[in-house]
């Protein structure tokens, strides 16, 4: 069996800590089994390896995110590149023809796809092992996992299962239906509708008959080359609502989407996360500060005080989720990123009096880690080095600079920083239109 790992995200409803390149995934908020904590591609890639199906996985993901998902899960497992975001169906259909062509996999191979964002006990992870069989004695098309509901929820999807078979392992599906509103979530909890976990298994000989029969290419060169012009759908409406035989297997465990500020609190380690302080009377109030200002609640309950470099988010836990639809019309450019090699925080960005754009970034670079080797078209930068020593690789010269030195890097001129010690600098941008990529990367030399 082959796991697909769907890592994306917009990034805006845990805003301001996660943005379109750091999404909530990539947040080291939750408390891990050893007391320390780690972000949920951490958590879902240690459980995958405890049910023994890590060397298994490969992720699709946004290109701007390749590299942060790379710091985070290192070198073993393969990554997929998608040019642009297109749902769910295009993700899997373009991992499905990678497995297929560049794998040269099994076409009885089952395949299983789950969002990294899965939140569940490891032994949600271990079921996974049983659906082969659940295919193979169902002879269905699909199968996916679903839960008990806790309460009637409108936030996720349900699963109605038909008739009772007779088989503890898995019912067939009646219907599904996508997020309905409180009444008719009760009404379909007591015909016992379960959550829709996000899982589907098929066996690659299926996906690939299904691309097929649909005009579909099932070579990976054809979906990268067609990306931008094909339409954001979901593999729940192109696929899932549509199969001859869909089978649904029973969780009985914990699982939950975190998905909001108020659903991600509840599995914080502490009230305070960063530089801050609530007071007694506070009661069911979190403070996560990435920033190094004090924040200090007084007297209030239930609200969420979120600060990053992108911004400053105070809401009532229950009203937080409003913030996605503030952000859709407000140009946004991540503040805070996380590479293979270090991170950079944006600390101002300004236009000066002739138009010109003027950006102010505070960057880390880890010991013996390095950028690409690259270059800006129509920006310069100057460099300062504040602490720890770096070796410069600047148009084929190299030279080492150590804390205090300046170099001034124009535009056009090919260059990559490789840290000798763990690193940090400054760097001024200038240029016009910062927020927009300008950059062409060659390939690594160090």
């Amino acid at each position: 069996m082959r796991i697909i790992l769907l890592c994306g995200g917009s990034g805006k409803r845990l805003w301001p800590l996660s943005n379109e390149i750091r999404s909530k995934v990539f947040l080291k908020l939750l408390k891990s089994d050893a007391g320390a904590r780690e972000s949920m591609i951490e958590r879902i890639c240690r459980q995958l390896n405890e049910a023994g199906l890590l060397q298994s996985t490969c992720i699709v993901t946004h290109h701007s995110q390749v590299e942060i998902t790379r710091s985070y899960v290192g070198e073993h497992i393969p990554i997929l590149a998608e040019p642009f975001k297109r749902g769910t169906f295009t993700a899997i259909a373009y991992a499905v023809s990678y497995l297929h062509e560049k794998l040269q996999m099994d076409p009885n191979e089952t395949i299983c796809v789950l969002p990294v964002d899965t939140y569940a006990d490891t032994a949600f992870f271990r079921l996974l092992l049983r659906v082969p069989d659940v295919l193979m004695h169902s002879k269905a098309d699909l199968a996916l996992l679903g839960t008990k509901p806790t309460h009637p929820s409108d936030q996720f999807g349900y699963i109605v299962p038909a008739q009772p078979n007779g088989n503890d392992d898995f019912s067939f599906i009646h219907q599904f239906i996508e997020k309905p509103d409180e009444p008719t979530a009760c009404r379909l909890i007591e015909h016992q509708a379960m959550w829709n976990c996000g899982v589907f298994a098929f066996s690659l000989k299926f996906m690939l008959t299904f691309l097929k029969d649909k005009g579909h290419p099932i070579q990976v060169e054809h979906w990268l080359e067609n990306y931008e012009q094909l339409a954001n759908t979901s593999f729940d409406r192109e696929v899932a609502e549509h199969a001859l035989s869909a089978v649904v297997m029973r969780y009985d465990g914990y699982w939950n989407d975190l998905g909001s500020w108020m659903a991600l609190s509840d599995h914080f380690e502490s009230h305070v996360i960063g530089s801050g302080r609530i007071s007694d009377d506070s009661s069911n109030s979190h403070i996560i500060n990435e920033l190094s200002y004090p924040i200090e609640m007084i007297g209030v309950s239930d609200l969420i005080v979120a600060a990053s470099s992108d911004g400053i988010l105070i809401a009532n836990k229950g009203k937080a989720n409003q913030i996605k639809d503030k952000l859709e019309h407000m140009p946004r450019f991540a503040k805070y990123e996380e590479k293979r090699w270090g991170s950079y925080r944006v600390l101002n960005d300004w236009n000066d009096e002739t138009g010109n754009g003027v950006m102010i970034k505070q960057v880390k670079l880890i010991h013996g880690k390095y950028t690409s080797y690259h270059q800006h078209l129509e920006r310069q930068e100057i460099v300062t080095i504040v602490t720890g020593s770096a070796e410069i690789l600047m148009e084929g010269k190299r030279r080492q600079l150590k804390a205090g030195d300046v170099l001034q890097i124009p535009a056009g001129t090919r260059h990559g920083i490789k840290a000798l010690t763990d690193l940090e600098l400054m760097e001024v941008v200038l240029g016009k239109d910062l927020a927009k990529e300008d950059v062409i990367r060659i390939a690594m030399v160090w």
